[in-house]
């Protein structure tokens, strides 16, 4: 079935800011009955990329989740504002977080709906390889430390639980999925 089978009658703004649109919306259901549904709509595309050195270690970002009271473990990412291209932003996040610039970049996944049952945030991912070291530039919400292992262990830190960003699950079980961008697996 591919028809839409809500009817909205009404969208409300109940917040707005420069990432983030929540709309609140009287619906009826597919059931048949009234509801409300919120929906939080992005402003900016998410891009994330897996740096990949000649020795098959990565680099995960380390940062406080504010939403979720939390240490986590992450792949670099960022949003894609309107008129940049998702290469660009993946090329900027890399060096704004890890201090690292790609000679390559290689598309691993894009446009994943990464929670479309409340959201509408499209996700792309990269897989970043022959790095050079250029100094990190973290924006002022950022407090980051990196971490650099081999792309097996982040695996097995997915795998395990340690790191838990729905985002870098995706994109190193895609990673997983691809041994042909690993060095010395192709």
């Amino acid at each position: 079935m591919t028809d839409n089978p809500w009817t909205r009658h009404s969208s409300e703004v109940a917040y707005d800011n420069p990432w983030i649109r929540v709309e609140h919306d009287i619906v009826t259901t597919p059931g048949g009955s009234k509801g409300i549904y919120g929906v939080v709509r992005f402003k900016n595309r998410a891009v994330g990329v897996i740096p990949i050195d000649d020795d098959d270690h990565t680099w995960l970002v380390g940062q406080y989740r504010y939403t979720v009271d939390e240490y986590t473990w992450e792949m670099p990412a960022g949003g894609c504002p309107e008129g940049e291209s998702v290469e660009a932003t993946a090329r900027r996040e890399l060096i704004e977080e890890t201090g690292l610039a790609a000679d390559e970049l290689v598309p691993l996944f894009g446009d994943v709906q990464l929670t479309n049952s409340v959201t509408d945030e499209r996700a792309w991912c990269f897989v970043a390889r022959g790095l050079t070291a250029v100094g990190a530039e973290p924006e002022d919400t950022e407090e980051l430390q990196l971490r650099r292992v081999s792309v097996d262990d982040a695996i097995a830190m997915v795998l395990d639980g340690r790191i838990v960003d729905g985002f870098t699950v995706t994109g190193l079980l895609f990673l997983h999925a691809r041994p042909d961008l690993r060095p010395n697996r192709r």
